[in-house]
């Protein structure tokens, strides 16, 4: 007998080589008609697996992460089997699960697929589904593999095959189809009902472009049918809701190659939101004891070697500035952090003069692969709210539960309500890529999975996902599309003060490092704003949208009325605008609707007589009518019950 440990806790005993299938049976029908993979002490199992050993059991269904996985990476397979049927000669390459989906690279040689094959595809990869051949997996020695490979022609699976040891390579088998595989699969293809083929793509081997190019086909699952007219239902209010047609048609923010690529320039009205961005964050920092500085857009290359940042991301940063003296170099900003070091390094501290806190709006630079480039999403040029906080070690849990205090308050304020805390540490298997102690790592770690708890936070662990000074905080927030972003972050760092040699004297009169914390609510502005634009489709928060009001006279000859509205309302700092245009009120009130101002006021004869205005809601119509000192209070109570103090 075997005993099995269940997530809640309880320990069942079954027989020597019996499966999560066994196991999820014997807790009941419905849940074994359900459960779709599963995991075993921390590693993916197939649901027939033999358990051999005591251990861990995590049942996984559609519902969950890892279930989705499964489900997508078993697609893979049979898009793959589905590829060959109808191209024979192509070569597989690999065909990994992804966030929404699934694809697979392939060459196709002399052939080629297009949208007009995505439905013959489609078609057959359920023919495949509907006979449930089940996923087997084989181990194979190397040289069987790679004799198998060989004798197919397949110089992407050699390749793949001769980076592997002997005694770890497996491969996958349903019906007639065999493929290099690590495991992770549905119990059988009858699970999948519904399939669609999304996009075709060029894709390099490996991703280096010296390599052969690729066609990635795109596609992604679901047990049912109602699932998949769900998901594209939702992708078609994406197209509506993407932040590069909106900041196009809101005239936020845009492009020009002459200016270069992923370089984007702010527009009057994006520069405006952006500055009220800042201004309520400052004004919130203020409160919470912040102080601003400003640090250059470049530095010496010294400074990112001290840091580590040269090392780590020098490969991915613009290339060395040369100056006119010798072997002399600058960088681009990559990274603010560096600079507030030095800052902090200006002149002694004892213990009574921390926490420093250090904040600054610091433009940084990554040159991003041109093919990575997207929108806003994705620049090579970037505005982090960065601050850095310089404290001791004693300061250190209010210190981080203060952060999280004002991350809770700039997601409240801004509407984003559906969060998950993640708790991102290093990968226990490769410390090398981290810099710092193991000692410095622990006490890291423990301080922000201490505060997260405290705070009552939803978290989530998830190893490796830490940066290479420092274990994160990061807040995964979802959007009204069910979408999954990473706004904000909370970072210790006990590393980047031993490298620059950061101290302060302590009550004993001796020298002591500071503890570090890293934080940045929105994250980064240019990525903030353009989940904010999709996530409110445009209609920004009140105290946020570049016009609250818009005015529409019916005519010139209200032009007076219409101008002491606009300064009555100016005085009560609401930001309002008027459209004099020679049109039709019926048109201004639909250019209105379209660009997605809050409220419109309506002027004409009545509304002068009686000294009032007409009012209208952006998606709801007619409101009333009421005095502008009623109005303003409308408009400033709204804000208010939003806008509370930090």
């Amino acid at each position: 007998m075997i005993k099995i440990t269940l997530p809640d806790g309880s320990v069942k005993e079954f027989p020597k080589n019996s499966s999560a299938m066994d196991v999820a049976k014997s807790i009941s029908e419905g849940l074994a008609r359900n459960v779709i993979s599963a995991s075993f002490n921390g590693e993916t199992v197939e649901t027939k697996t033999p358990l051999t050993t005591d251990g861990s059991l995590i049942l996984f269904t559609w519902r969950d992460a890892a279930g989705k996985k499964a489900f997508w990476h078993s697609s893979a397979h049979i898009l793959a089997q589905t590829i060959l049927h109808f191209y024979p000669n192509a070569k597989l390459t690999i065909g990994p699960a992804i966030d929404n989906g699934f694809y697979y690279d392939v060459d196709f040689g002399e052939e080629s697929i297009s949208e007009k094959d995505f439905e013959k595809i489609e078609k057959q990869f359920l023919e495949f589904s509907r006979q449930k051949f089940e996923f087997t997996m084989r181990s194979s020695s190397k040289a069987e593999a790679l004799a198998y490979y060989k004798e197919q022609n397949n110089p992407f699976k050699v390749e793949l095959i001769e980076n592997l040891e002997d005694g770890t390579i497996t491969f996958c088998d349903h019906a007639d189809f065999t493929d290099l595989c690590r495991g992770g699969h549905i119990p059988n293809t009858g699970i999948i009902k519904a399939v669609k083929i999304m996009s075709v793509a060029g894709a390099y081997w490996r991703g280096d472009e010296k390599n052969k190019q690729l066609t990635r086909v795109y596609g992604i699952s679901f047990p049912k049918q109602k699932e998949l007219k769900e998901y594209l239902a939702l992708l078609e209010e994406a197209k509506k809701r993407d932040h590069r047609k909106l900041g196009k048609e809101l005239e936020l923010f845009t492009f020009s190659p002459k200016v270069g690529q992923g370089l984007p320039l702010w527009l009057p009205k994006g520069a405006a939101l952006r500055e009220r961005l800042e201004q309520f964050l400052k004004k919130a920092q203020k409160k919470a004891g912040y102080e601003m500085v400003i640090t250059p857009h470049i530095g010496h290359k010294d400074l990112y070697v001290t840091s580590g940042h040269f090392e780590k991301y020098g490969a991915d940063s613009f290339q060395p500035i040369h100056t006119p003296k010798e072997g002399e170099e600058y960088l681009l900003k990559p990274m603010n952090c560096p600079h507030h070091c030095e800052i902090f390094n200006n002149k002694p501290y004892s213990y009574k003069d921390l926490p420093k806190r250090f904040a600054e709006f610091g433009t940084v630079y990554r040159y991003e692969q041109s093919g990575e480039l997207h929108g806003l999403t994705r620049v090579r040029c970037f505005t982090q709210d960065d601050a850095h906080i310089f404290c001791t070690p004693d300061q250190l849990d209010q210190e981080f539960k203060n952060v999280i205090d004002l991350v809770l308050y700039v997601f409240g304020a801004l509407g984003f309500e559906d969060f998950t805390a993640q708790i991102s540490l290093r990968d226990p298997e490769a410390k090398e890529k981290y810099i710092g102690s193991d000692e410095n790592w622990e006490k890291a770690e423990n301080a922000i999975i201490k505060a997260a708890s405290e705070k009552g936070l939803k978290t989530v662990v998830e190893y490796g996902e830490a940066a290479f000074y420092g274990p994160k905080l990061d807040f995964m927030v979802k959007d009204v599309l069910g979408r999954n972003w990473q706004l904000g972050t909370i970072q210790v760092d006990y590393n980047l003060p031993e490298r620059f040699d950061l101290n302060y004297k302590g009550s004993d009169n001796q020298l002591h490092k500071p503890v570090m914390i890293h934080r940045a609510p929105f994250g980064s502005m240019e990525r903030f704003i353009a989940i904010l634009l999709e996530h409110t489709g445009g209609n920004f928060p009140l105290w946020l949208t570049p016009e609250q009001v818009i005015i529409l006279p019916i005519s010139d000859k209200y032009k007076n009325y219409t101008k002491k509205v606009s300064e009555l309302l100016e005085n009560s700092e609401i930001r309002s605008l008027i459209d004099d245009r020679t049109e039709k009120i019926g048109k201004k009130i639909r250019d209105a609707e379209l660009n997605k101002i809050p409220y419109m006021i309506i002027v004409g004869e009545k509304e002068e007589s009686e000294n009032k205005i007409s009012v209208r809601k952006h998606g709801e119509g007619d409101i009333g009518t009421f005095t502008v000192t009623e109005f303003s209070e409308i408009i400033n109570k709204e804000i208010r019950t939003v806008l509370k103090d930090f």
